[in-house]
């Protein structure tokens, strides 16, 4: 199951590639820094997602 984690954690991951190219090809290292900032916090997004389709699972499996 998806949640809205993944779907935040996608958007920033995409978002901060994004920043982090067009600061490697404008030679801005401040953006390029946001982009990888963006992408770390897209990442820890996915993780919470992950936990929380795992306690869902493990919720599913104690009502059976």
């Amino acid at each position: 199951m998806v949640d809205k984690e993944h779907i935040k954690g996608a958007a920033d991951k995409v978002k901060g590639a994004v920043k982090e190219v067009a600061g490697k090809v404008t030679g801005n290292d401040r953006l390029v820094a946001e982009g990888k900032a963006d992408k770390a916090e897209g990442a820890a997004r996915e993780a919470v997602g992950d936990v929380k389709d795992a306690g869902r699972k493990v919720a599913d499996a104690v009502k059976r």
